[in-house]
């Protein structure tokens, strides 16, 4: 079942967004693409500023995928002293892909 996770990052910028998105590329860059994800299971991705920092919101698969890519996400996100904290995560009852 396809989940929602919503992170506001308190005190996060955009500079640590691009630092935490251009290592999961392995240097590419912001990512633009699911295929360049560094887990299967993304169905789509926004982010951008909020009133405290840094907000985003992804759809997965399932759980399963968003745990592979918290895996991956926690030690960049840590690396770029960015705030640890947990996504709030809500089941997905419809989602629209085209």
């Amino acid at each position: 079942m396809a989940i929602i996770t919503v992170f506001d990052i308190p005190g996060a910028t955009q500079a640590q967004y691009e630092q935490v998105t251009n290592e999961m590329t392995g240097g590419h860059g912001v990512v633009r693409n699911r295929k360049d994800w560094p887990v299967p299971g993304l169905i789509s991705h926004a982010a951008g500023p909020s009133p405290t920092g840094w907000f985003v919101t992804d759809v997965w698969e399932s759980e399963e995928a968003f745990q592979k890519f918290g895996e991956k996400l926690a030690p960049l996100m840590q690396a770029a002293g960015m705030a640890q904290g947990e996504p709030t995560v809500y089941q997905a009852f419809n989602v629209v892909t085209d």
